[in-house]
């Protein structure tokens, strides 16, 4: 079996080779180049002679004749496809070329499956026929029928065609031929020049023929008219009958099928085949045209008329009074007819009523309605009537307006004393516009109109002492009924913030008692409304060395151990919501290191208490307070406001001293005490920043 090896394997590197062979194994071929080419020329006049060439260039082995397919493409729709044995060209040819002959073409062969095609080559072709026209009659009646035909000859394709009355396109036909015949109708009277022309569209372009030889057209006139009478046709007042006919004149019974239309404007009143009677009242609106139409197949012939109709009485109108009226007033609303025709209606034949009806009317002829406005819009609408025309007013909406609520005052931000601030007056029910007055003790101060949604009523104050802001009270008011009864508002209460003033930086122990080791405090307080934040500065530094906020107008910072390292100069800031800050006068702290332990308080002797214990009067209370300072541990010579003890009696002492020396009373918000009676003293030492009383607020801008 291994002879077969080098033939099979032949055979594999053959077809790898020659991918394109075919069955035949005496011959191979490859196709190099196929091209295109028009001839004459690729631009040409119409009737010319053209001739598609497609040439293939194709390499060849073997004896064996190669079957080939030549297929033409036109925009790329097959028009043309032949097998040829032979390496001839493909001739296609174009005889007589026309206007539809125009476009891109392109060839492609194929070879035992294996193709190439060809570039695109445009053909164009210009010119075309001169189109011909024909009727079948040069002389019809109104209405008759005419046949007219355009022809194109000798194109191809598909073809528009137009056909024209003096100038005016009155007929356009696409059909897939050179021919088109359609059926025309005249009505107008006269002498018509008919003509025709076609178009044939070329993607991407149109081409456009000339235009054929005029024919005339003779159209006589139909005899047959149409008639419109109508009586009375003067002097027709609102209410009077009108008698309407509407016939046909000349009218031959072989005329065919004739219809009568007879109308008003855009309303039919009637119709009929010979003749068309119609009976109405006559209102001022019938002053419109009417008119009788006859239409008999494609003939249509009108008579028109126009009849004036005086008018009985106008269009009443309605109106109300006040202009302007609030929910559940009174109100005048007068319905009138500003003229009516003296010589056909008396005053008193004209009426008038309201609707909806249910208002008070003194008398009918009058048009006089008295209404109580309701609490929402409401529509009304007069009827004017006389000899049975009835007229309707417009309608009239009323709007009541709503009477405004008591107003409601307020401070706009934060009232600061002996500053400008701001007061909001609002009612939270009432029509605009609506008018403000501020009062101060019902002393009229300033007024403010709100006439938009988006306003506000504001009124600039200021005051020199707390309780004048209770003086303040607003008035509403948007009718001048209502000032009455609506009451004035409730007096402003808010609070007020009074700037701070007078503040103070004490210590204590005090300044020449001050040694190392003390727990000192130094209190800063002022004057003015907290919460009040406080700020402690030392030695020049731009940063506080302690901040707190207080609800009361003091506080104060503690140094538990005094040392050689907290001596310098102290001050205090504060602010309020006033935003103003102040700032105590600096004190200078020097811890020295030998200082004379004073103790604030002693036993007393027997005697001595004694004695003081008989002077006290009977209706004073047997305490007395004496601040003491904070002594380090061991320090026994100083105590932190110590009850005393003598018997069942407590004698409590407290002592200031302000930094300037003078003896005043604050609250520091707790007080710490020992009971020395005891076993024990306990000392309670605060540490600095930390308040075990109570925690301050942050004042909110």
């Amino acid at each position: 079996m291994d002879y077969f090896l080098p033939v099979f394997t032949s055979l594999l590197i053959c077809n790898h080779i020659h991918p394109w062979r075919g069955a035949d194994a005496q011959s191979s071929f490859t196709i190099r180049d196929i091209s295109i080419s028009l001839e004459p020329s690729s631009d040409v006049a119409r009737g010319t002679n053209v001739t598609v060439r497609c040439q293939a260039l194709v390499s060849i082995s073997g004896t064996a004749a190669l079957s080939r397919e030549y297929t033409i493409y036109k925009d790329g729709i097959t028009v043309y496809t032949k097998n040829m044995g032979s390496s001839d060209d493909l001739l296609y040819r174009l005889p007589d070329a026309r206007v539809p002959n125009t476009g891109k073409y392109k060839c492609r062969i194929n070879i035992d499956g294996r193709w190439m095609t060809s570039e695109s080559k445009k053909l164009k072709v210009t010119g075309l026929s001169a189109p011909q026209f024909h009727i079948n009659k040069g002389v019809v009646s109104e209405g008759e029928e005419l046949t007219a035909k355009c022809t194109a000859p000798g194109e191809t394709g598909s073809i528009i065609f137009y056909f024209y009355d003096n100038s005016k396109e009155i007929r356009e036909e696409r059909v897939n031929s050179n021919t088109s015949e359609v059926k025309l109708h005249f009505n107008s009277v006269g002498i018509h020049k008919l003509y025709c022309s076609y178009t044939i569209p070329v993607t991407p372009d149109s081409f456009q023929s000339e235009k054929s030889q005029p024919l005339t057209l003779t159209v006589k006139e139909f005899l047959i008219t149409p008639v419109l009478e109508i009586f009375p046709n003067n002097n027709v007042y609102e209410g009077d009958r009108l008698d309407i006919l509407c016939t046909i004149r000349n009218l031959v019974y072989n005329s065919g099928t004739v219809h009568l239309y007879l109308s008003r404007g855009t309303q039919l009143l009637s119709r009929g085949d010979t003749n068309v009677n119609h009976s109405m009242i006559a209102l001022a609106k019938d002053s419109e045209e009417f008119e009788c139409r006859l239409e008999m197949g494609k003939v249509v012939k009108v008579d028109t008329k126009k009849v004036p109709v005086i008018e009985l009485f106008s269009v009443p109108t309605l109106t109300m009074s006040p202009k302007e009226v609030f929910h559940k007033e009174n109100m005048t609303l007068t319905c009138k007819s500003s003229s009516y025709a003296s010589e056909r209606l008396h005053r008193d034949q004209l009426t008038y009523s309201l609707d909806p009806p249910g208002s008070l009317q003194i008398p009918k002829t009058t048009g006089v309605f008295f209404v109580k406005a309701l609490l929402y819009e409401f529509n009304y609408t007069c009827i004017a009537q006389a000899k049975g025309i009835h007229k309707y007013s417009k309608p009239l909406t009323v709007r009541p307006k709503v009477t405004v609520s008591t107003p409601r005052i307020s401070v706009v931000g934060r009232a600061v004393l002996g500053r400008p601030f701001k007061i909001h007056c609002q009612s939270d029910v009432g029509s605009l516009p609506i008018n403000y007055t501020l009062f101060k003790e019902y002393e009229e101060l300033s007024k403010a109109s709100v006439r938009r949604p988006s306003e506000n009523a504001l009124f600039t104050v200021t005051i020199d002492r707390p309780e004048d802001i209770n003086k303040f009270m607003c008035e509403a008011k948007n009718s001048p009924l209502s000032s009455s009864e609506i009451p004035l508002s409730k007096r402003l209460d808010a609070a007020v913030v009074v700037p701070l003033s007078h503040p103070a930086l004490t210590v204590i122990p005090v300044l020449p008692e001050i040694a190392e080791g003390d727990h000192v405090f130094m209190i800063c307080s002022v004057k003015g409304t907290p919460p009040v934040t406080f700020k402690w500065y030392y030695d020049g530094k731009d940063k506080p060395i302690f901040t707190t906020t207080s609800d009361t107008n003091h506080t104060d910072y503690q140094i538990p151990a005094l040392s050689k390292e907290h001596s310098g100069t102290y001050y205090c800031e504060a602010v309020n919501y006033a935003n103003n800050v102040v700032r105590s006068a600096p004190i200078i702290i020097e811890g020295k290191v030998e200082r004379v332990d004073i103790s604030v308080w002693s036993e007393r002797p027997p005697q001595a208490a004694h004695e003081e214990e008989s002077s006290t009067v009977s209706n004073e209370p047997d305490v007395e307070y004496t601040e003491v300072v904070h002594p380090q541990q061991g320090d026994n010579a100083r105590a932190a406001a110590v009850p005393l003890r003598k018997g069942t009696e407590t004698v409590y002492s407290e002592l200031q001293k302000s930094a300037l020396g003078a003896a005043e009373h604050h609250d520091y918000g707790c007080v710490e005490y020992a009971d020395l009676n005891g076993e024990h003293a306990n000392m309670n030492h605060r540490q600095s920043g930390f308040n075990n009383c109570q925690d301050l607020p942050v004042p909110v801008d």
